[in-house]
Formats: C-alpha cells, structure tokens, sequence
C-alpha cells in the first residue's frame, strides 16, 4: 500500500514521517528559548539529519517568531518547512502564509481544541461552532499551500464520535495530514492505538492522508504512545531532539527513531534519519537551550553505553551484542581521541570539526575556537572530541549581545576572594572588580556590577566535559526573573571561566526572552 501526499508524492506504507518540533514545541519548555541565529543553525542541523517536517514555529505569536520562521523558510532547503496557526485566529493563518511565502516546501499547521473540557472552558464554544472553524481554517489554509495539516488539540480526550466528525471536516476541507495530539499526555498505548485505529475505519476519505502522532511524556508513556500509535496506523511523528517540550516534554526524536530502527522486526518502518548524527544533534540543543540530557537518558545520555557491572563488562569483550542492542556507533558515539597537539594547524582542527559534524564555521569563530583549542593543547595531554565539541560550542555563539573578554581572579585561605571583569555589551566594554565569597561568588558579583540586572542565580551545577584532573569543565547556570526561567552552559579548562561563561550565554537567552511574548499554542 501507498500514500500520495503534495510534498512527498507516493509514500511507501512502511515509511514513517518525521516532523521535528523543537523549534515550536520545545521551546516552549521554560528557559529553553532560541534566538534567531540559534534557530538556524538548528534547522540546518535538522535538515542535515534528515528530518521530513520541522515545525520552524508559530508566525503570529511575535515579530521574532514570524521572522525566525521567515528566515528558516528562506534559507533552509531539503525538509518541509511548517508554521503554525490557530484554526479560528484572526491573522494566524495569513501570518503563516506570509512567513513561508519563500519557502521550498511550506506548510501550514492549523489546529483547534476539539474536547468537551477543553470546548466548554477554553473555547467556551459549542461543538457545530467548532466543526465551522475546522472547515473555514483549512480552507483558509489552502489558498497559501496544498500541504495543510490540521490538530484536534487534546484529541486523545475527544468524544470518539465528534472525533471522527471533525477530522471528515477537516479531510473535506483541504487538509491532507491529520494530526491527533495526546497534549497532556494521559492517553495509553492501547487508547492511542485504538483512535487511530478507529478513525483509519469510520472517517471517509482516512485512506487519502496521513495520519500523525504527537504525544506528550506527562506519565512518561510518550514514546510508548507514539510506537503504538504507528502500529494503529499513523505515518507520521511529531516529536523533539532530547524531548524537550512542555511540561515532561514531547516524545524524544532520537528514542522513536532508533526503537523504529532496533525493532524493525516488530513495527517493520523505515525514516530517513541519518541515525549517526543524532548524538550530535543532542549536544548541539543542549548547548544552545543550556539545559543537558540526563546521564541516564536513552541513546544520547552519557551513561547510554556505560557498563560497569563485571558481569557485564565479561559479557560486552566478550561479544558486544550480549547487552548492547545497538552499536554506540550507530547513534554518533566515538570514543577515539583527537591525535592533535599544539603544532597541530588551522587545516587540521577544520578537517577535525568536520568530522564532528559541524557546517563550516565564520572566520572569526574559526579563529577564536582554534586559539582556545591551542591554549587546551598545552594544558592538556590527551584531547578528546567532546573537549572539542565544548570548545567550539562556547565559540559560536558570536550574535550575542554579551561577551566575557576577560577574567582576573585572586583567592585562597588566608583572603577574600577578589574577580576582575572584563565584558563587552552591545559592543561597549564593561569593566568591574569585586570581592565575594569564593572565586564564583566575586566573578558572579562582577557580572552583576558589570551589567545591572535583576535576575536571580536558581541554579549552578558543573559537571566534567570529559575524563581526568585536567578535564573541561561544563557548567550550568539557571536565571530567574519576573517568572521566567533561562539556562546557560559554558565550558573551559578553568571551573571558573566555565561557570562565567555560563552565567553569561544565561544573561543573553534571558535578553532573548524579555523581547518574547506569545498567545497560547498547541501543545
């Protein structure tokens, strides 16, 4: 069996869509916000990775909204571009429409809540009202693509019988994928299986479009819900790198895919994701969001391929299969270290972040990453790819607004500790000294006097980057202010210039998210 579909053309029954919500979905995780330039360089990443769908974000919600989906539409090319649009709003469709005028391959994401709670107190609208909006939104949705998707929000809690009534609206009217949200993530794998099931036999017109699953992890049953929803027979996943999202989060991209993978013997589906940069797309959100995946997490936690059981370690030298289901380099792990020193050249260490999957790299980042790179080599003996990956992670972030420049510090048992601080800020430079209670205390204080800001530290956490008293450190640091959470990371040789510079990426997300509002969105 075979679908058609308007940007995919015939699609094979065991090909599963990936649609990628990072960028809308996720962010909307608290302290997870993007900045444009970060928004690029993740849907580049993205599309490199072989995502069908990314969901660029909701148009209507602000100017920086519009203009981040405008530009990823603009300049990102392979995926389908999608933008997101309330079935009823006033401009949201229109807004759509205008931000992905330029893009390869748009679509529209229309959606409206469809349960009785959600009906009766959200939208305080009768059900036939709502069956209206359904029809004129896609409707409205196709005079800009012919590829419309439209949401039942909290379709998992949706009577099955309107259900069905507002998805045959919804077919009759233009849209061609069918989204049926689990959106505070309550359903089962059987219920989830059932309505898809279900709707696939009653709707008129079911075998015309896909299907799609987009299942939160409130009862940590996300991943679950999304595989038995493909069994049900959705043929497309709405999902995120790490699961990031609200609340719990979404059904993580890279656990979905490799269980598709793993188990093809029991779902039989194929995606199109290059398996082995997934690893990398993990790193690549954690330090641009500031918020890293626990050690534990599935495929992309540092402990994903740890052993440390002797049984299992026997078992593992012996024949890796014997608890390793899949190989760590599948999903984009190495453990090799970089043969590379400090007369190592520029061709070199570019070749190297090559490899690591990283797009070419501006002159003046390249410059600033090798220099840091040259002062690791003399301090270092052995030089790991992730210490790499730090490096070069805290050296492309050349759009923000605040830059460490330099850091003086004095401390010890017999004195107070004492930073000196150097920082740009919108290109002005800053200068501040400052006693404290310990180096962090001091150099924290000087960024404060530095740049005056009411935010509130929430958090410090430093973990090592990689092995050894000589390791990097990564650094966390969480910012509150007016009831908005931000997450920074940095890393560097020295555990202080790492939470510095984490303290700092936290200032500039803030910044970032002072400039942001938006009206309430599917979740």
């Amino acid at each position: 069996m075979t679908f058609h579909h308007p940007s995919f053309g015939t699609i094979a029954d065991n090909r599963v869509i990936i649609f990628d919500t990072t960028l809308r979905d996720g962010e909307q995780s608290p302290g997870f916000s993007m900045n444009l330039e970060e928004k690029l360089r993740m849907a580049h990443a993205l599309s490199a990775l072989g995502v069908d769908v990314i969901e660029a974000g909701f148009p209507v919600a602000s100017e920086g909204d519009f203009e981040s989906v405008r530009r990823i539409a603009e300049d990102v090319r392979g995926s389908v571009i999608c933008g997101l649009a309330r079935s009823g709003g006033k401009r949201d469709i229109e807004s759509c429409g205008e931000a992905l005028k330029k893009a390869e391959r748009p679509r529209i994401h229309n959606f409206i809540s469809t349960s009785p709670l959600h009906m009766k107190y959200k939208l305080r609208m009768e059900p036939e009202t709502v069956l209206e909006i359904i029809a004129s939104g896609n409707q409205k949705a196709r005079q800009y693509t012919d590829d419309v998707e439209w949401s039942a929000e909290d379709g998992s809690r949706t009577d099955p019988d309107f259900l069905c009534r507002c998805v045959e609206v919804a077919i009759r009217n233009g849209a061609n994928t069918i989204n049926i949200p689990d959106t505070v993530g309550f359903a089962t794998p059987e219920e989830m299986r059932a309505i898809f099931t279900m709707l696939r036999e009653r709707v008129p017109g079911a075998d015309q479009v896909i299907f799609s699953a987009h299942n939160h992890n409130d009862l940590g049953l996300g991943v679950a819900n999304t595989l038995a929803s493909v069994e049900g027979g959705a043929r497309q996943i709405e999902c995120t790198i790490n699961g990031i999202g609200e609340r719990a989060g979404n059904a993580a991209l890279e656990e979905i895919v490799m269980a598709l993978r793993t188990r093809h013997d029991q779902y039989g589906k194929t995606t199109g994701i290059e398996t082995t940069k997934l690893l990398g797309m993990s790193r690549m959100l954690a330090t641009i969001t500031g918020f890293d995946v626990q050690p534990n997490k599935a495929i992309v936690g540092r402990n994903a391929f740890a052993h440390e059981s002797g049984i299992h370690q026997d078992g593992i030298l012996k024949n890796a299969a014997t608890y390793e289901i899949m190989t760590p380099e599948s999903v984009g792990w190495n453990k090799t270290s970089l043969v590379m020193g400090k007369h190592s050249g520029r061709a070199a260490f570019r070749d190297k972040l090559a490899q690591l999957g990283y797009p070419p790299l501006e002159d003046e980042a390249l410059n600033a990453a090798f220099a840091r790179f040259k002062d690791l080599a003399d301090s270092k003996k052995v030089i790991f790819d992730d210490d790499i990956r730090a490096l070069v992670d805290d050296e492309s972030r050349d759009h923000e607004r605040v830059h460490l420049i330099s850091l003086e510090l004095a401390s010890g048992t017999k004195q107070k500790s004492h930073a000196k601080l150097e920082i740009s800020v919108d290109g002005a430079i800053q200068y501040a000294a400052v006693s404290g209670n310990g180096p962090v205390d001091a150099a924290f204080r000087a960024i404060g006097e530095a740049f005056p800001h009411t935010a509130e530290l929430a958090l410090f956490s430093v973990a090592n980057v990689t092995e050894g008293t000589d390791a990097q450190a990564r650094t966390t640091v969480r910012l509150q202010e007016n009831g908005k959470l931000v997450d920074g990371q940095g890393a560097d040789a020295d555990t202080v210039v790492s939470a510095v510079r984490a303290y700092i990426h936290a200032l500039n997300k803030l910044l970032t998210k002072r400039e942001r509002t938006e009206p309430e969105a599917l979740s």
